[in-house]
């Protein structure tokens, strides 16, 4: 019984030092709150996937009212910026010159063309420097060509000329907006640097202040240091990640349709793993400057290229898919897409969580192995 209360004594003090350590360092405040605080601005407002307001050049050789009810549609549209040219030379020009990033081109005998029945081409060149956005562009212009031309055939009581009318419907993300899809992944990536490098950093300071001899000639077991020193940056670390999730729900106005306690509880989950990854790094590395690198090796840039944050995993070589295995925001990612944009998907949501709680398994595990209670 005393040596109950005497291991509960020691834990709580070990707790109450790393909080009062949190309260006076400032650097964990600010790796807590103010980096996800700028990570999720810089993202959430400077990244985005999609193409709007694209700067397109129309090129008419004979304007009348078939042309000026094309060009029309490019002007009503939110996606293109229509800037008009007398020849296709200049436009050729514009676009070499990078002030427009596409033409459409309408020659002399488009509507002549057009009024007999025949084929009515338009020449549509689209600068291919970034492939991701001059796809979008080609699919956004087609996209206003066939809505003018079932427009244009109904205006003449005809049937479209398409033998089949496509009905799409887009699942989890209806507006297509590519923020509703980064700002659920940036908080898995924001998690795992702010939950390694809260452990990693502090626990290195602590050597190179001689702190940790101290608390090494103590009655303090090795497993009450660690667990000590998880507890307090657990919850730093979860009140970063419930400032991100407000963030992203007010600032960003991302859905969230799934369950909040769901999300909760895998982020807690996904805390322990990183706060476990870094710890490990900590038994390692104790210079802070050594612990802080391998943190953003290890941690930050698996996290951002690897897990799906940005790039398709499908779509990445198949010896890097293999690897993307290995990396635990991978999961949580997916976890987190899952629960913002489609709710509570339990085969995805416990499959991953599976994963993630194997890996927390798995780097505590390493953690209480690889720490001893001596200097060497």
């Amino acid at each position: 019984m005393k040596q109950g209360a005497a291991m509960r004594m020691r834990l709580r003090g070990m707790i109450r030092k790393e909080s009062l350590q949190v309260l006076r360092d400032p650097s964990s405040i600010a790796i807590a709150f103010v980096m996800p605080l700028v990570l999720l601005l810089l993202f959430g407002y400077g990244v985005s996937l999609d193409a709007r307001y694209v700067r397109i050049a129309l090129v008419v050789e004979q304007a009348d009212a078939n042309t000026a009810g094309f060009t029309g549609a490019f002007a009503h549209s939110d996606y293109f910026v229509p800037q008009l040219y007398n020849n296709i030379q200049q436009a050729e020009q514009a676009l070499m010159e990078h002030r427009v990033d596409g033409i459409v081109w309408l020659r002399n005998d488009f509507s002549a063309r057009l009024l007999t029945g025949g084929a009515a081409p338009i020449g549509v060149f689209v600068n291919g420097v970034d492939a991701n956005q001059s796809r979008i562009t080609k699919g956004y212009i087609q996209g206003v060509w066939q809505v003018w031309l079932a427009g244009y055939a109904r205006e003449q009581g005809q049937e479209p000329a398409e033998p089949v009318a496509l009905e799409p419907r887009v699942w989890f993300n209806a507006a297509l907006r590519s923020r509703d899809f980064l700002v659920p992944g940036l908080i898995a990536v924001i998690m795992t640097l702010t939950g390694a490098m809260l452990t990693s950093m502090v626990v290195a300071r602590e050597w190179e202040r001689g702190t940790m001899e101290a608390l090494m000639v103590t009655p303090i077991r090795i497993w009450e240091i660690t667990l000590g020193k998880l507890l307090p940056y657990f919850v730093l670390g979860m009140g970063g990640m419930l400032l991100s999730v407000a963030m992203a729900l007010w600032l960003f106005e991302v859905p969230l349709r799934g369950s909040f306690w769901l999300l909760a509880g895998s982020s807690a989950l996904f805390m322990l793993v990183a706060l476990g990854m870094g710890l490990l790094i900590s038994t390692v590395a104790r210079s802070q400057f050594v612990a802080g690198q391998i943190a953003l090796v290890a941690t930050f840039l698996p996290a951002f290229i690897l897990s799906g944050f940005i790039f398709q995993i499908g779509s990445m070589p198949e010896p890097v898919r293999v690897i993307t295995h290995i990396v635990p925001a991978r999961y949580f990612v997916a976890i987190l897409q899952t629960l913002f944009m489609a709710g509570d998907i339990w085969p995805v949501i416990a499959a991953n969580s599976a994963a993630l709680f194997v890996m927390m398994l798995l780097f505590l595990g390493l953690v209480r192995r690889k720490a001893r209670k001596r200097l060497d």
